[in-house]
């Protein structure tokens, strides 16, 4: 027996903490990986995180979770970033930290919450969404994902990050995620690529 296979996780937001834990365990499920432990994601402030030692030491913290098989997943929103740029350079220094594990970094393009938007007609009618929910035709373009969601409340709230969040990450529809926003495909196949170790 090698045990669990264990994901450790850094995040920026409040959100996050919640929302991917529920990720990580769908996406678990959908690979039949049933054997999994994922301890609450460390959260730090992404001001903290691109500092310099920043992610180096979240990394090392992270790192502290794992019992064997696994390994360290950082999910950040790019903002205005460029991901390609940002997330070579993140991996690089989470690399010098803990070069002996597994270590995943997946930046969401613009926000989390484009994933939900390219899946938005799976969130129809859901959590005081309108009913339909048509997605905008490049999700990941959107700077302001949270607000195209209030935006869209038909029960007189706005959308909020620790109340629907992980709401939301349990219902939206991932394989069309996969297909409209190609940052949660990359978070996909990264998560995969942890859990089974290809």
């Amino acid at each position: 027996m090698t045990g669990p296979v264990t994901i450790a996780s850094i995040v920026e937001g409040d959100g996050e903490v919640s929302a991917l834990p529920v990720l990580l365990r769908r996406i678990a499920g959908a690979l039949s990986c049933w054997d999994v432990r994922i301890p609450p994601p460390r959260r730090v402030p992404r001001s903290r995180l691109v500092a310099r030692g920043g992610v180096e030491n979240a990394v090392l913290q992270a790192s502290y979770q794992l019992t064997g098989a696994g390994g360290i997943l950082l999910l950040i929103d790019s903002d205005d970033d460029c991901p390609a740029t940002l997330g070579p350079e993140l991996f690089r220094r989470a690399r010098e930290a803990r070069g002996d594990r597994e270590i995943s970094v997946v930046l969401a393009c613009r926000e989390f919450e484009a994933w939900f938007l390219a899946a938005a007609e799976s969130l129809s009618g859901h959590r005081g969404l309108a009913d339909p929910l048509l997605p905008p035709p490049n999700p990941e373009g959107i700077r302001g994902a949270k607000e195209w969601l209030s935006a869209r409340k038909s029960d007189g709230t706005r959308y909020r990050e620790t109340v629907d969040q992980a709401a939301l990450a349990a219902l939206f529809d991932m394989e069309q995620a996969r297909k409209a926003a190609p940052s949660f495909d990359k978070f996909w196949r990264d998560v995969e690529r942890l859990l089974l170790g290809r």
